[in-house]
């Protein structure tokens, strides 16, 4: 067995593929294989390829088990992936999630480096979801740890909340975000962010995801947050989102479709010796 490390910015997935891998991952199986003390260590797992009429597909799960819907670096990873395994060859190609199929292009030979078409916003309350009346939720006060924040919600396939600060921090963050991922206005849980913006071309963001906790980096989290300033009108239709990892270029198109500019690094492969194998086959 074995898994393939890349990371996107800092925020790092392991791919497993069916191709080359016969054990099934379950909830236990992944935990274990992304805890950083007693498996390799990551962000999460991308399981794939899977082709439907000639279209690879991928899963993506969370470090506690969970699958997402989407995850912009997840997306940018795999597709470097497909590359580099010799599953794809045209510089642009459709990968299907199963929060909606992205369109890539890669845009340079070694493919490091690619814009992704990430789909088209929604602030509707029940698209997200968010719990209540049905309704556009754009700097709406909600309460999380007895605190009014104005927040505004959005899906990219996946759910995000977005909260703007005058200043941010990982501390900030780290605990806000398990108030607001928790909170009994989203029923399926959330993705937050914390957004400051610095002028109208640049915003910086802090990330807590939704069954990962705080990342250094994260596609649809700064998809999300640039549609969030641009919905609000703080920003214009190309922004720079910085994070802690480092930058990605986002685009924002009539209609609040968004694309994606990003690079990608492979870190390396690592196979699984025959005793870590007993340990995942007994859980």
């Amino acid at each position: 067995m074995e898994v393939h490390k890349y990371h996107a910015l800092g925020n790092d997935y392991l791919v497993y593929d069916p191709k080359t891998n016969a054990m099934e991952l379950n909830e236990e199986r992944i935990r274990l294989i992304c805890d950083r003390h007693f498996g390799v260590g990551s962000d999460g797992i991308l399981c794939g390829p899977v082709f439907r009429d000639g279209t690879p597909s991928v899963r993506i799960y969370n470090p506690d088990g969970s699958e997402a819907e989407k995850s912009g670096s997840g997306v940018r990873i795999f597709s470097k992936y497909l590359k580099d395994a010799g599953y794809v060859f045209d510089r642009q190609f459709t990968l299907s999630t199963i929060g909606g199929d992205v369109d890539v292009e890669f845009l340079n030979e070694s493919g490091d480096v690619m814009k992704v078409f990430m789909g088209t916003l929604t602030f509707q309350s029940s698209k997200i979801p968010v719990a209540g009346a049905d309704r556009i939720v754009v700097d709406e006060p909600m309460e999380f740890g007895g605190n009014i924040y104005r927040a505004t919600c959005v899906s990219i396939g996946n759910p995000h909340c977005v909260i703007p600060m005058d200043e941010i921090d990982k501390q900030h963050a780290c605990e806000l975000g398990p108030l607001v991922e928790n909170s009994e206005h989203f029923p399926n849980r959330i993705n937050m962010q914390l957004l400051k913006v610095l002028d109208r071309q640049n915003i910086q963001i802090e990330i807590y995801e939704r069954g990962a906790g705080y990342t250094l980096a994260s596609g649809t989290s700064s998809c999300a947050t640039a549609g969030a300033a641009h919905r609000l009108g703080l920003v214009d239709d190309r922004v720079t989102v910085h994070m802690p990892g480092g930058t990605i270029e986002i685009e924002i198109l009539p209609g609040e479709s968004v694309y994606m500019t990003g690079r990608v690094h492979r870190v390396g492969v690592t196979t699984f010796s025959p005793e870590y194998e007993a340990d995942l086959l007994a859980l």
